[in-house]
């Protein structure tokens, strides 16, 4: 994970626990293939997060996918719907990431 991530409440305060593909809130989950985000960070195999939720933004495609590393902090994985984009990853998303 890129950064120190947010306090805890920061995005689950605003009603984003959904789930997503066959991600459920709560679970955790680990990155089993290597996949950029839309912010160029890398989320290499073997990283693990609590699935918290997620929000999609219509305008823009714009697909958040909001986890905790610690229990503590809130990081928000922000994905875009578009071929050029992370279309392939979001309708693969389980040969990217899976329940432990």
């Amino acid at each position: 994970m890129i950064g120190q991530g947010a306090p805890k409440g920061t995005y689950t305060g605003h009603g984003v626990g959904h789930g997503f593909a066959h991600m459920t809130p709560g679970r955790r989950y680990k990155v089993i293939k290597e996949f950029k985000d839309f912010d160029r960070s890398v989320h290499p195999v073997g990283e693990e997060w609590t699935y918290i939720g997620t929000a999609f933004l219509p305008y823009d495609d714009g697909r958040s996918i909001f986890v905790s590393v610690d229990g503590e902090r809130e990081w928000h994985i922000r994905m875009q719907d578009r071929e050029e984009e992370q279309r392939d990853i979001l309708d693969a998303l389980p040969t990217y990431i899976a329940a432990i």
